[in-house]
Parts: C-alpha cells; sequence; structure tokens
C-alpha cells in the first residue's frame, strides 16, 4: 500500500489549488505494519484533518500551552523527543510523507505521548489557511530539502514571501528557529531572514545561533555530519 493510498487522510496535493512550484517531492514509500496500524487506528487520536478554516489552536490539546509548529518532521523522531522533553508545549507537525507520519504515531502511542498532532498536508497550504495569524509560539524548519543544484533554487522554502508568512502567523515575540547542513543554504538563510522586516537575530545581525539545547538530533543531521557537513542554526524572533 503506497503512502497515498490510505482513504481515511486526504492526499496532499488533491484537494487544494495548485501551486507551481513545490519545495518537496512526495516521495512514495511502503508502509510498514505498524505504520500502517498506527494510521488505521490511531490517526483520530494524532491528526488533524486539512481544511480552509482557521483552527483555534487550544481547543487541539487539553490545555492552554504554547503551541510550537514544525514543518516537515521528517520520520518524527526528534519531534516526539522535544515533545516529551518539553511536556509545557503543544507541538503540532507538518508533513505530506505516509511512512513518517504512521512512523510518529506508532512511536507516540506506544510511549503515550498525548501533546503531539500531526497535518498532512503542504504546508505553505497549511500555514496560509489553516493557521491564524498571531497564535504560534514557535516555527521550527529543521533541514528542509537543499535542492543543492542552482538551477532547483527557486525551489528552495525559504523565500522573501515564505518569511512573511511565518511572521504573520508568529505571536509578538514568537521564534523562527531553522537550521540545515547546506552552507550555501544556510547563507541564503542568514541573508534574507537578516534583511526580512519584522524579525530580529537572536545571536545579532550576521550570526549563526548556538545551540540551544531544546533542538533534538535529526535522522538528516545525522546523515549529514556523517558526510563531513556542518550544521547551522538560525533563530529569529518576531518584533
Amino acid at each position: 500500500m503506497s503512502a497515498d493510498s490510505s482513504s481515511h487522510k486526504p492526499v496532499p496535493g488533491g484537494n487544494h489549488r495548485h501551486r507551481d512550484i513545490k519545495s518537496f517531492v512526495l516521495r512514495q514509500g511502503r508502509l510498514t505494519v505498524a505504520q500502517q496500524n498506527a494510521l488505521d487506528h490511531h490517526w483520530q487520536d494524532y491528526g488533524i484533518e486539512y481544511t480552509e478554516q482557521p483552527l483555534a489552536l487550544h481547543e487541539q490539546f487539553a490545555d492552554t500551552h504554547e503551541v510550537v509548529l514544525e514543518i516537515g518532521f521528517g520520520n518524527g523522531e526528534s519531534l516526539l523527543q522535544q515533545a516529551i522533553n518539553q511536556p509545557d508545549y503543544n507541538f503540532i507537525g507538518i508533513e505530506v510523507h505516509g511512512p513518517g507520519i504512521g512512523h510518529l504515531i506508532h512511536k507516540a502511542q506506544t510511549q503515550q505521548v498525548h501533546n503531539i498532532k500531526i497535518i498532512r498536508h503542504d504546508a505553505v497550504d497549511v500555514l496560509k489557511h489553516q493557521i491564524a495569524d498571531n497564535t504560534v509560539y514557535k516555527c521550527q524548519l529543521f533541514f528542509p530539502d537543499p535542492w543543492h543544484k542552482k538551477r532547483h533554487h527557486k525551489r528552495r522554502i525559504i523565500s522573501p514571501d515564505f518569511i512573511q508568512l511565518i511572521h504573520r502567523k508568529l505571536q509578538p515575540g514568537g521564534l523562527f528557529h531553522m537550521a540545515t547542513d547546506w552552507q550555501h543554504y544556510a547563507r541564503q538563510m542568514l541573508q534574507q531572514m537578516d534583511q526580512a522586516p519584522g524579525f530580529i537575530n537572536t545571536a545579532g545581525t550576521g550570526n549563526y545561533s548556538p545551540d540551544t539545547g531544546d533542538r533534538c538530533e535529526t535522522k538528516f543531521e545525522r546523515r549529514g555530519i556523517r558526510l563531513g557537513h556542518g550544521v547551522w542554526d538560525l533563530i529569529y524572533s518576531k518584533q
């Protein structure tokens, strides 16, 4: 069964306005038995269906803790560990890859972690339509696809329009935390973010951020380190 043949969730790209340039590739992948079981039996506990109506974020959880939004959580292990380490925050992850979603739900249910919710859809559409302005405490974008070939740089998700979209969704004083293991992309992020109106570099203009200890190592980060890549974090606050 492919990642996109589950009937109980919308297929990313299937019911929304088409965007000319996608910042991701929807990779096909087979679900394990555990992942399929998680989607079949526990999606209702962890999933938020995509609609074009703004969410009342606190109604998705049993408390009024601040919400951290992560874009593209991969297999979800880093996001899960953050949720375990920071029980006083609620986490919403946006992802389109079925096996990664199934993996996160399986692990969260097995460990009885309940401060996580998942939206399976294109993150730009979710931000535009489903996340109300001034509601998110922190937005996380860790190791997005670097589209390292020059002709593909236009596909990188970090752009002036995307930065301002994030700005609208953050609360005043809210944080935008990015990380990449591609130096060229890190430089682009730094340049564009330092020039973006309404954001302040928490490490000072022109500087990358030190390790704050609240970002858990991801699978993509470990792979980059094995390949000899550096890792660059950038943290900006909304003014």
